[in-house]
């Protein structure tokens, strides 16, 4: 998005994208499944961590949703709303939107140069040199692998991405470009929209695969809610998955690096409320069946594999009829359905995370360009930056919008005709 900016911008410049990944575009062609949630169809600050909220809002609104859509519309992709809100192109396949964006950047006569890795670069006399990456051992094993020339350009974007997905080109390797230009870092990098892990022998771990609709809870170590999101949970082999707990990720892991006391609660039954999941409990009493049964016959019913575990859970046999139990027994399986503690154990790190928390401060740019205060010339865009979004198309609309912004100040004539972005 910022080369096709650039080029609209500023027909008469050369812009040459630089992809280092082994596939062109792979972290479009995985997300959403391989469909590609291009955006959402509200998008606004309050979706996103990281940076000032005042901040991102100035950045976003520059490329909003609308101009989102008719960019790709422009090109041959219709986009379609789903009930969360999310939008796919109508394909339901991410090589649209891919195959988009390489025909803006043809129609732009933007030069991709892929693969084509950045390993340095350099400033002198107003200068940039860019110089490819080459792995010692690879050099002169074959002709793919002679070294790249060096590339000169008066303004440089680096797109990078942050160390998610690493797979996809995504590994940190834009931070250390730019540091060398003075930019920091901020203190806490951490995998984002990742799944949780539990200990292997967890019973929940052996309910893999069932779906639900579930509420998880951030507690601080004095039981003040942090934050909470419900939506569909996926219970695996190894722990939590799924948007409820992709949303929640980044909030837990950050609360427990400050306060390791801070607690992850698990409520399968997100529509009953504690006390009337009791007082059902105790009417069920005439009816004298299974503690287990109860649960799968509840207004929204649990799997019975779910209710046998949710007793397990609770120190109780799923046999046990409803009569027998003590109000203490009654209490302990309400805590175990709406409020129980999960044991986690980490994360699945940057190999499954879909974003990365951290990255350049938004302080360190000029927002209404993109450009680095502490080296003029340097523009930075998408996820290097410190700002991460919620699941549902929010980061996409982040990339859209700040690669737009980076792209159209970096080729403006008065900046100079050349530029380069590392993508």
């Amino acid at each position: 998005m910022a080369a096709i900016s650039a080029a609209r911008t500023n027909p008469a410049a050369r812009i040459i994208a630089l992809d280092g990944a082994t596939r062109l575009g792979a972290k479009i062609l995985v997300a959403g499944g391989g469909r590609c949630n291009v955006t959402h169809y509200e998008v606004d600050e309050r979706q996103y961590a990281g940076s000032s909220p005042t901040a991102i809002k100035r950045v976003l609104r520059r490329f909003d949703v609308p101009q989102t859509i008719a960019f790709f519309e422009s090109h041959g992709v219709t986009l379609k709303r789903e009930e969360t809100g999310k939008l796919f192109p109508t394909t339901d396949d991410a090589h649209t939107v891919l195959n988009a964006l390489l025909q803006a950047a043809r129609i732009g006569n933007v030069h991709v140069r892929h693969p084509w890795r950045a390993g340095a670069i350099t400033r002198e006399n107003g200068c940039f040199q860019i110089c490819p990456h080459q792995a010692p051992e690879a050099v002169g094993e074959s002709p793919k692998d002679v070294p790249h020339a060096a590339i000169a350009a008066r303004r440089v974007i680096l797109a990078t991405g942050g160390k998610s997905l690493p797979r996809t080109g995504s590994d940190g390797q834009g931070y250390t470009l730019a540091t060398a230009f003075g930019h920091t870092i901020t203190p806490r990098t951490t995998p984002a929209l990742v799944p949780l892990t539990l200990p292997r022998d967890h019973p929940l771990c052996s309910l893999s695969g069932l779906t639900l609709q579930a509420t998880l809870e951030v507690r601080s170590g004095t039981s003040k809610k942090i934050k909470a999101f419900t939506n569909s949970t996926l219970f695996t082999h190894f722990g939590l998955s799924g948007p409820a707990v992709l949303d929640i990720s980044r909030c837990y892991t950050h609360a427990k690096a400050d306060d390791p006391q801070t607690r992850l609660t698990l409520n399968v039954l997100p529509g009953i409320a504690p006390d009337a999941l009791e007082t059902l409990l105790i009417d069920a009493r005439t009816s004298r069946i299974t503690i287990a049964r109860f649960l799968t016959e509840l207004p929204s019913p649990l799997a019975e594999r779910l209710a046998r575990v949710l007793c397990m859970l609770a120190g109780l046999d799923p046999a046990t009829p409803t009569p027998t139990l003590t109000r203490e027994q009654r209490r302990s399986l309400v805590d175990a359905a709406t409020q129980y503690t999960l044991p986690i154990t980490g994360d699945r790190g940057y190999i499954y995370a879909e974003v990365t928390a951290g990255g350049v401060p938004l302080s360190e740019l000029h927002l209404d360009t993109m450009e680095s205060r502490a080296c003029p010339g340097l523009h930075l865009c998408g996820e290097i930056c410190d700002v991460d979004g919620r699941i549902g198309g929010f980061n996409f609309q982040w990339a859209w919008a700040s690669g737009y912004v980076a792209g159209v100040a970096a080729a403006k004539p008065a900046a100079g005709l050349d530029a380069a972005a590392p993508t």
